[in-house]
């Protein structure tokens, strides 16, 4: 595969990311890792973000997936591979493979796999989100220890185990599902990165607005913002990319919002998916806020309705493609119910915001990577202006 003239350019642009990554990687955890532990670590991470850099784009994923469908049998090998990464490093580290839960890594690796060894239907269905639920509702639920942390000790670079589901959620919908335009690599663009700018922007004067006015929002000792660019919040903006942007953009954007408007436009009536969406997630919003402590029990309710609103106005228009707006609110709302763990009713509706902030993004890049450094920043803003959050 690798002779392919048309894989060279994007291998070795996968590669150069690599290695950028890894020095960061190098820079970051020498302090609280052994040498014996980075050296154990290295050739792991490297491998490891080498395919996630890589196995998402279609040039790539096309004829592997190809060559795969052509032997049933060789699907299994990637999700193999990755358990046998996973298993060994923890291994390495003397720690106990079959401890707790982590019998139940292999399944959860080869489910989505197995699901779509034998579809070939290009149209999606209600099965490809089943599939979608029983593969990362689990997921979510499971937390295996160890989840061999990259360095062992840690130092924000994600684990073994959160990689190894990404690329198998990548592997499943995109190489063997055949979703190609997930858009789940790096890929630089000036007019990508000025779309995360404003966008970043006008969402922090929007929260910056409502979160002050219910004092969710203080600034940090002083009352004034100041902007604090520092080793740490290099590190913890690189850290909340890596750990939780990525995962979640690729969850929620790149499969959930990506298969739910293809699937509205396939069913030719976006109206009824607003409708029963609005009114479903409606209910959902104020069952959440009535179950949190505190007040303004109808902020994500209100929230849900402005957003499908705005859903409705931009679908009457025309703007884009046939439920991509409707796909948008419901993507963005659910985003928000699923924050509802912070105990936080201001948060939960802020959080569905933000699932449109960094869905609008997705929708004008197509690429995970741009939304997940949207939500990123907007997760590192506290620290780089001095705010704090009253969650």
């Amino acid at each position: 595969m690798t002779n392919h003239p048309s894989l060279k350019r994007p291998l070795i642009t996968a590669g150069l990311y690599t290695v950028i990554l890894t020095l960061f990687f190098l820079f970051f955890s020498r302090e609280r890792n052994t040498v014996q532990d980075l050296c154990i670590a290295l050739p792991y991470f490297m491998v490891l973000y080498f395919m996630l850099f890589s196995l998402g784009k279609p040039v790539i994923s096309d004829p592997l997936g190809k060559s795969m469908r052509a032997d049933v049998r060789l699907l299994f090998l990637f999700p193999l591979l990755l358990a046998v990464l996973y298993f060994s490093y923890v291994a390495f580290h003397k720690q106990n493979p079959f401890q707790g839960v982590l019998f139940l890594v292999p399944y959860l690796l080869l489910f989505p796999v197995l699901a779509f060894a034998s579809g070939s239907n290009t149209r999606l269905g209600w099965f490809d989100f089943t599939v979608f639920v029983l593969f990362f509702f689990p997921v979510t639920l499971i937390d295996p220890s160890p989840s061999g942390n990259l360095p062992v000790n840690g130092g924000g670079f994600d684990s073994i185990y959160r990689i190894a589901v990404m690329l198998t959620a990548v592997f499943a919908f995109v190489t063997v599902r055949g979703i190609r335009d997930v858009g789940f690599y790096p890929v630089f663009k000036w007019k990508y990165l000025f779309t995360v700018l404003w966008v970043w922007l006008v969402f922090y004067v929007v929260v910056f607005i409502i979160g002050w006015s219910v004092n969710f929002i203080k600034l940090r000792g002083e009352d004034t913002v100041r902007v604090f660019i520092t080793a740490k919040v290099v590190k913890t903006l690189l850290s909340v990319f890596l750990h939780t942007a990525l995962f979640e953009e690729l969850v929620f954007r790149g499969l959930l919002q990506n298969m739910l408007a293809k699937r509205i436009e396939q069913s030719g009536s976006w109206k009824i998916f607003w409708k029963w969406g609005m009114v479903i997630l409606v209910v959902f919003s104020l069952l959440t806020g009535y179950a949190l402590k505190g007040n303004m029990q109808w902020f994500p309710a209100m929230v849900t309705l402005l957003l499908f609103a705005a859903a409705y106005g931009l679908e009457r228009k025309g703007r884009g493609r046939a439920g991509a707006y409707t796909s948008l609110a419901v993507t963005s709302v659910i985003f928000g119910l699923v924050h509802a763990h912070s105990g936080s009713i201001i948060f939960v509706g802020l959080a569905a915001v933000g699932g449109w902030a960094y869905g609008y993004v997705y929708k004008k890049t197509e690429n995970v990577f741009y939304a997940a450094l949207l939500h990123a920043l907007v997760n590192t803003t506290p620290l780089i202006f001095g705010l704090e959050l009253a969650k």
